[in-house]
């Protein structure tokens, strides 16, 4: 999913093993993931999807000359605040619990697409390939 703020920009999915860069798109106000070779293409990410920093990534807090640094460089990606149209919605989860919005990553930062979430489809082909559970017996 891409923010709503990007929803004019030129985007396309996520894959798994995608370069990533965090980057500034210059038709939005706002920060997101592109292609580290090409960062005119939004890449948008859907929830659970799963990304390695290169190194531990450096977000904004409430004003852009005070950074954080997240305690981690894995991250899972997620939505939040859906309930309110009209703000950030992207996020990324990290293993200690903090969520931070896309939107305040820093920017030309390097990322992997590690794994990707499992569709409903792939769900279902799953659970219909899966044993029946067999019931043990004492003797």
């Amino acid at each position: 999913m891409c923010d709503y703020s990007l929803e004019n920009m030129a985007s396309r999915p996520a894959v798994v093993g995608d370069r990533l860069i965090t980057t500034s798109f210059p038709t939005s106000f706002t920060r997101g993931f592109a292609e580290a070779g090409g960062p005119s293409t939004a890449v948008c990410l859907r929830p659970g999807t799963e990304v390695a920093f290169d190194i531990p990534p450096k977000y904004d807090r409430a004003l852009p000359f005070w950074a954080n640094t997240a305690a981690a460089k894995v991250a899972r990606f997620r939505q939040i605040n859906l309930a309110n149209p009209s703000t950030h919605h992207d996020a990324l989860e990290f293993a200690d619990g903090t969520i931070v919005l896309v939107a305040r990553l820093r920017v030309g930062q390097f990322a992997t697409v590690l794994q990707l979430p499992a569709s409903q489809d792939e769900r279902d082909k799953i659970s219909h390939q899966l044993p029946d559970k067999a019931v043990v017996t004492a003797s």
